[in-house]
Order: structure tokens, then C-alpha cells, then sequence
């Protein structure tokens, strides 16, 4: 069917305070502390410090920002950071229960606000992250042995980097997307042979050091003075994959594994247009006979693309194999058009997707695709909404919206398909807001989907990432995948991808005529080679940025690309395999259903909103949690394993060796109480260890790439780093 073309290890609270704190008796409950669960964030700007940023606020973990760079910042003193009796409690209060700093001293030599968090931190066993900083005594490292660029290298997790960075398999590559641009630095140090009296340097993340056969540190954790500091000797941007895989562990280490907000790594894939066929890509012509900006016919040597009986038995072994569940949008009448087509014999493709329903997931689609925003004016390229005589947009009306989600779902009950009548994708998400052609929803829409009884739609994201409401529905924000709806074969994909990305001298579209964005191909790909070499890996690599980005929204291709040579699964199995390689058995990837996908993002705004409104209180007594949240949102956090709510029944699900998810208050109660294992002590305070540290000259300024600086785009489809 035509459309426009879419360019789219298991790990306990007792092993991380094990390789965490100095080794002392842990303060008795009634004497512990008020300890908030807030991060103090003190931000110079740069792109560490940011980064740390997105993974606080993707988790949904509450945090103080102090900008460096503003002239009215508060400054950070002892009334800042605590008070001496908190009136809920009686007890001391520590505002803060982890410091995130752009290095280990951004106020310089003998600062009193550097001064007054030693001292806090000292007081209640509060840890202090150091976002990018020089190697040096200082942070117990000798000098750097190297300095420069991380491009392409891969860092190893350690065997004492296991407690907060658990979750990882043990390799973290550092990305290498443009030869010719830097794209990452950092210093790879060795831990001072001969520490002060009473401190110590444990390294978790480390790499070879070049020309050596040792190895430095990238990641180790500084104990020293009665403070412990995580050491970060390299500079990445939340964009970044080798910042993603260690993003978790950084603030599990900060928070000592008891924070508000969860992390997950999230992947479904939705397959369009099952039972109906896809218009091809005429190799030749440079468009898609049936689009309304091709001129041509479809070429009889080469039909639309439509699964067979065989493809479908190879999507269900390969879901089987892979633990991937595949949710297919469906169209009914393409399988009506099949009989019509064939003298009224059964459609093959149906009954094998019938007899195998049990193995995938299913959504309504329309039946037949029609597209239900406004009437499209087609004289033009590109169209455009048509208007009456008073120059009102026309549009399509309630009954025909009706008709297509209803006649879909009786098509399917006369099949015997089970699936949720709650959800849908309209054709080519029609209907919602289509700019610029369409800047509003069809106002017949909303009533339509309130009528049919539809809670979830689904929407490109490539239009609007956030979900909103439409009606009494709410959208579910998918991925679009550039592997084309009009493709069956590598060449085909291939050769649409260059007549987009390339330049007109070289055949292309000429949408890359004057663009300077590394979007666009410096040269046509082989037409043999180019989908392997290239688009293979890119499109699966910004997959995967999502999946790391704790990011639930589902991605999207059709059931084109799982028929002739099955190039979706080839990118899927690159996204799966990859992953694999990366993380530990205890993460694996999380596959949810469109209303799940839905309602996690439903929750996380709520939450986010009450958060934004300080409306959420949350802190930590011992080994006492309690989150007091607004009436009718659920609060998240992550907690270690053992951890239990009120009435006991466990917190949370397991996930990367800890336990996160959602809860309310038990029955009866307004707030939730989580009581920790007895082995997760609280925070205590630490004695000085030793003679404080002498000063350290300051560290020389740090360079930064300028692909940390400005996210470095991966290439055509990439439109989180634009």
C-alpha cells in the first residue's frame, strides 16, 4: 500500500558497601541519621557534568543543581547542606545523600565551600562523584601515563569494578563513529604505589595503557580523609554508549544503592502492515509507484512485497530464538484482497499467523490503512489538507474512523485473533498532528477513539518524542526504523538510502546538496556491500542509544522487511547480539506491550511532575526508607535485593542486581515505608583515617572533544543527536 516515503552479576547491598566505605562499626539505628534521597549536583556546564544530568533525569532521580557559571547561585555551606535537628525526625539532617562535582575541587585552593562538603561528607558518610578530573595524587593516581583519545578502545570492567558495575559483562567500548573527528579523551593512570596514611585507590574501570603492558584506571574509587570519591578520568556526553553502560553503576556507587528512580534497558519492536502488501522501490524510477509523488507504474517484473507462510514460520522461530516477542499491527483487508485475488481460496499467510497467534502480539492497524487525518489534497507534491469554498480544512469524518477500527477488530474476532482492543496504530499514524502539511489532530478523532474504547495510539516519534492525550487516550511515542517500508532486499534498502542521503552529482535526492551534517554520505554505498557495512550497523547502533537510554518507547519497521530477504531481522539480531556482548545475565533486555510502554510513560510523567512541584518527599533512616508522594502517584525507586514494603511483600522486581519498579502506599496507609535488608547499613559517618591531605596544585585545564561538546549525529535516522 502507498505512503510517503518515512526517513524516519548479581549484586547485594553488602558487596557494594564492601568495596565502598572504610570498614566500621555502622551506627546504631537510633542514632542514624536523616538522610535525603537527593543528589546535589554542582554544575560547571561542561558535558560530564551534564551527562550525569540526563541519567538523573531519565531515571527520575531528584536533584539540587548549584549552576558554577551563575553569580546568584547559593553558596554551599553548612546551613546548605544539613541541619542539625530536622523537626519531623529529631535527628540530624543531611539534605543530600550523594555529591556530584565537575572534578574533585571546582572551587579552587582553600575554598570554604569545598571545605564545608569534606566536612558534610565526613559527617554523614556522604560519597562525592568526580565527573571528569585530571589524574594526579590528588585523586590517588600518579600522573597520567597516557593522554589523548579513547576513540575505539575498550575499557574493562575490573574484578573489584563487579560490586557497583555488576550489570556489565566486562567490556566498555568507547565509540569510534567518524575517523576523523575526536571523539572522546581521557587519561589512563596508574594508583600511587605508596597512598597516604589510612587512604586507598580501588580501580573499577581500566584500559591498557598504549605501548605498555599495564594497564590505567578510567574509573576507580579514592578513599581517603574519611571521604570517598568515585575518579572519572575521562570526558563522555549522555549521547555517548561507553557513558551509558557506566552511567548506572556511577550513581548506584553515589546513592550506595538506594535512590529514588529506576533504570531499565528497554526494547520492543512493532512490524506494520501484516496481512497486506507493500508498494516496492523502483530502483530505476528513484520512487515508489503508488506514493503520490511518483509518477510511474508499478513494475509487474517486480510485485508490492507481502510476507509468505514461510516468513511467517521463520518470524516465530526467530522471536522463539531471539526472546524477543514481535508485536504485529495488522490490516485485515489484506487478507481479504489476498482471496479476492486468488478465486476466494484461504490465505496461506493467515492461516499459518492464526495457528501461530500464541507466539506474538497483536494490534489493531485499521483495516485498511486508510489515511484518517485530513481529506488530502494529492494535485501537489507534497500534498496538502483540502478546504471548502470558505477555505476550511476538510476532514475525514467520524464514521469512517469508526468504521476502520471497528471493521478491523470484527475482521479479527471472525479469525479467532486475540489482542487488546485498547490499543492502536492508525496508518501511518493518521489522524494525530502531521506537520507542516497538518498541524492538528482530526477533531473527529478523539470522540472516535473514546466511542471505540481505545486507551493507547500510537505516534512517530520523528513528529512529537513525548506522549500526550487525545481524548481519553493517551500516545505511545514509537521509533521509526530506516529500514524501508518499500524495501525486501539489501539492494533495494541500499539503493534508496543512497538516492536520500547523497548529493544530486552523485544521484541522490539532492537533500544533502548543501547540508553539512555527517547525516548525509560523503560517497554512494557499494550496492553489493552497503547494507551490511553500513547501514547495518548504524541503524543498529542508534537502536541501541535507545535501549541504553532507559527509554521504553517500542521501534517500528513492517512486514516488508521480515519477507524475501528478511532485512529487519538482520539489524534486529545486530541490535541483540550487541547487546548481549555488553551486559551481565541479571539485565536483560526488558520487552513490554504497547499499554505497558504506554502506562510506563504515563507513570514516569506524573512522577516527574510532582517531583518538579516538590511534592515528593523521600529519605532514609537506617535501614528505614519512606517516600511520601502526592495522592495518586506512584513513586519509584531502586532499592538492594531483600528490600521490603510495609506489610512485607517485596519491593520492586530484580533488575541488575538490585530491585527497582513502581509502588504506592500499602492499604490504610499515606506514605510507603521500605525497610532494607539488615545488611544495608546506613551511611555512616567515617573518621579520619589519617593527617589531611596536603594541598595539591589545582588540576591544568581538561580538554574536551568537540564531539563530547555537541552530540556527534551517527548518521542518517539519528535524530536524538541532532
Amino acid at each position: 500500500m502507498g505512503r510517503t516515503t518515512r526517513l524516519a552479576a548479581t549484586w547485594t547491598a553488602a558487596a557494594l558497601l564492601a568495596v565502598a566505605t572504610p570498614t566500621i562499626a555502622a551506627q546504631a539505628a537510633d542514632a542514624a541519621p536523616r538522610i535525603d534521597l537527593r543528589v546535589l549536583l554542582v554544575d560547571d556546564g561542561g558535558p560530564a557534568t551534564e551527562a550525569l544530568r540526563a541519567e538523573l533525569d531519565e531515571a527520575g532521580t531528584p536533584y539540587t543543581r548549584v549552576d558554577l557559571t551563575d553569580p546568584a547561585r547559593p553558596r554551599i555551606d553548612d546551613a546548605f547542606l544539613s541541619d542539625a535537628t530536622d523537626p519531623a525526625t529529631g535527628r540530624p539532617r543531611a539534605r543530600f545523600q550523594g555529591v556530584v562535582l565537575p572534578n574533585d575541587n571546582p572551587f579552587g585552593p582553600d575554598s570554604p565551600e569545598m571545605a564545608a562538603l569534606a566536612g558534610y561528607e565526613k559527617r554523614f558518610g556522604i560519597r562525592q562523584v568526580d565527573a571528569y578530573t585530571y589524574a594526579r595524587p590528588a585523586v590517588g593516581l600518579n600522573t597520567p601515563e597516557y593522554s589523548g583519545t579513547l576513540d575505539g578502545r575498550t575499557a574493562q570492567v575490573t574484578t573489584d569494578g563487579t560490586g557497583p558495575f555488576g550489570y556489565l559483562r566486562k567490556n566498555v567500548p568507547f565509540e569510534d563513529n567518524d575517523p576523523q573527528v575526536s571523539e572522546s579523551y581521557g587519561y589512563l593512570a596508574t594508583p600511587l604505589a605508596q597512598q597516604q596514611p589510612g587512604a586507598s585507590y580501588t580501580s573499577y574501570l581500566d584500559a591498557p595503557v598504549p605501548g605498555s603492558d599495564r594497564r590505567g584506571s578510567l574509573i576507580g574509587q579514592y578513599t581517603h580523609d574519611g571521604r570517598s570519591e568515585l575518579v572519572v578520568t575521562f570526558v563522555a556526553n549522555q549521547y555517548q554508549s561507553q557513558f551509558r553502560l557506566v552511567s548506572r553503576g556511577i550513581v548506584e556507587w553515589l546513592t550506595q544503592g538506594v535512590h529514588l528512580g529506576a533504570s531499565r534497558n528497554y526494547f520492543a519492536v512493532h512490524v506494520d502492515d501484516l496481512f497486506a502488501s507493500d508498494d516496492r522501490w523502483d530502483t530505476k524510477l528513484k520512487c515508489t509507484p503508488g506514493d503520490v509523488d511518483c509518477p510511474g507504474n508499478p513494475d509487474p517484473q517486480h510485485p508490492p512485497i507481502r510476507m509468505t507462510p514461510a516468513d511467517a514460520v521463520h518470524a516465530r522461530q526467530w522471536s522463539k530464538d531471539h526472546n524477543l516477542p514481535i508485536d504485529f499491527a495488522y490490516n485485515g483487508v489484506g487478507s481479504e484482497e489476498y482471496r479476492a485475488a486468488h478465486g476466494g481460496a484461504p490465505d496461506p499467510l493467515l492461516q499459518q499467523l492464526t495457528a501461530d497467534q500464541k507466539s506474538f502480539r497483536w494490534i489493531n492497524h485499521t483495516y485498511t490503512h486508510a489515511f484518517l487525518g485530513c481529506r488530502q489534497n494529492t494535485t501537489t507534491v507534497p500534498w496538502k489538507c483540502a478546504t471548502d469554498a470558505q477555505g476550511t480544512v476538510r476532514w475525514v469524518d467520524a464514521d469512517t474512523i469508526s468504521g476502520e477500527i471497528g471493521k478491523n477488530l470484527d475482521w479479527a474476532a471472525r479469525q479467532g485473533l486475540v489482542l487488546d482492543r485498547d490499543e492502536l496504530v492508525t496508518g501511518e499514524h493518521s489522524g494525530l498532528r502531521t506537520t507542516p502539511q497538518q498541524p492538528d489532530d482530526n477533531p473527529n478523532l478523539a470522540p472516535v477513539l473514546a466511542k471505540s474504547g481505545v486507551a493507547w495510539i500510537g505516534s512517530d516519534t520523528s513528529r512529537e518524542r513525548a506522549q500526550r492525550p487525545v481524548g481519553p487516550a493517551l500516545t505511545v511515542p514509537r521509533y521509526p526504523m530506516n529500514v524501508y517500508y518499500n524495501a525486501g532486499s539489501a539492494t533495494e534498502e541500499t539503493d534508496e538510502y543512497n538516492w536520500l542521503y547523497t548529493k544530486k552529482a552523485d544521484g541522490g535526492s539532492g537533500i544533502c546538496e548543501h547540508s553539512t551534517t555527517t547525516t548525509c554520505l560523503k560517497a554512494p554505498l557499494d550496492m553489493k556491500t552497503g547494507f551490511a557495512s553500513y547501514i547495518v550497523p548504524l541503524e543498529s547502533r542508534i537502536a541501541l542509544g535507545h535501549v541504553l537510554a532507559n527509554d521504553p518507547r517500542p521501534h517500528f519497521m513492517h512486514q516488508s522487511n521480515l519477507a524475501e530477504e528478511r532485512i529487519g531481522l538482520t539489524v534486529l539480531e545486530k541490535v541483540l547480539s550487541d547487546y548481549q556482548g555488553l551486559f551481565a545475565d541479571n539485565t536483560p533486555l526488558v520487552n513490554l506491550r504497547m499499554r505497558d510502554i504506554g502506562a510506563e510513560l504515563s507513570r514516569r510523567a506524573a512522577w516527574n511532575t510532582a517531583l518538579a512541584a516538590g511534592k515528593v518527599t523521600a529519605y532514609r533512616v537506617g535501614t528505614t526508607v519512606t517516600i511520601d508522594a502526592p495522592a495518586g502517584v506512584q513513586a519509584t525507586a531502586t532499592v538492594p535485593a531483600g528490600t521490603q514494603q510495609q506489610g512485607a511483600t517485596a519491593f520492586g522486581t530484580a533488575y541488575a542486581g538490585a530491585r527497582s519498579g513502581w509502588a504506592a502506599p500499602a492499604p490504610g496507609q499515606d506514605r510507603i515505608t521500605l525497610t532494607l535488608p539488615a545488611t544495608a547499613a546506613a551511611p555512616a559517618a567515617h573518621p579520619a583515617t589519617g593527617p589531611a591531605a596536603h594541598p595539591q596544585p589545582p588540576a591544568p585545564a581538561l580538554p574536551v572533544p568537540q564531539a563530547v561538546r555537541h552530540a556527534l549525529p551517527l548518521g542518517p535516522g539519528d535524530t536524538t543527536r541532532r
